[in-house]
């Protein structure tokens, strides 16, 4: 018997809803309220005492974990380029706002909040500099892991459990800056590959 989908063994694939060009999409509107969300956390952060409450922690678990959902609704309806540009920059809004909290507060180090900002203009600015040669270097497997380790380093202050040891956050932390630092490193090696092998306009 037919139902009427076609031949045997036969599947209908669906194409992205949404086109490249297409700003208000189900992954966007996710970032869109990370990005809005993140300011009441950062003020959090000063105001509680140590740093730490459950409402804290449970803000910035949803902010962290929150980039893994506009993620898969990306992949899920279409990725944009709108959505190529907020996503990380929702990232580095996150990372840069929450350890810098920290640095103000004294609980971590201003050179680590430093070195993460070097990391994440130099980085800014070599794409940059890619686009406009026509070429896109996707980011290694370790650069997607950059942003979550140094979440992580925060989350561990933010949570009442975690909050006294003092050695979890900061070690997730610089491990965070090295991870960052070498992965920045891949993908600068990475891009001056590739634009070693262009071929010469004719």
């Amino acid at each position: 018997m037919s139902d009427g989908s076609g031949p045997p063994g036969a599947r209908l694939r669906r194409g992205p809803v949404f086109g490249p060009s297409a700003v208000l999409t189900p992954a966007n509107v996710v970032t869109a309220l990370r990005l809005l969300a993140s300011p009441l956390a950062f003020t959090m952060m000063m105001r509680e005492a140590d740093h730490s409450s459950w409402p804290l922690a449970g803000l910035w678990f949803v902010l962290s974990m929150t980039d893994m959902v506009d993620g898969r609704l990306a992949r899920k309806y279409g990725s944009t380029r709108s959505g190529a540009f907020l996503d990380p920059l929702a990232d580095k809004v996150l990372v840069l706002g929450g350890v810098g909290a920290m640095c103000v507060e004294g609980r971590f180090p201003w050179v680590a909040w430093v070195l993460i900002a070097l990391r994440e203009a130099a980085i800014s600015a070599f794409r940059a500099g890619y686009v406009r040669k026509g070429l896109a270097v996707p980011a290694s497997k370790l650069a997607k892991w950059k942003a979550f380790v140094q979440l992580a380093a925060v989350g561990w202050v933010t949570l009442p459990w975690t909050n006294g040891i003092r050695w979890l956050a900061d070690a997730t932390l610089w491990i965070g800056v090295v991870v960052g630092l070498v992965s920045g490193a891949q993908y600068l090696v990475a891009g001056r590959g590739a634009a070693t092998t262009m071929e010469p306009p004719t």
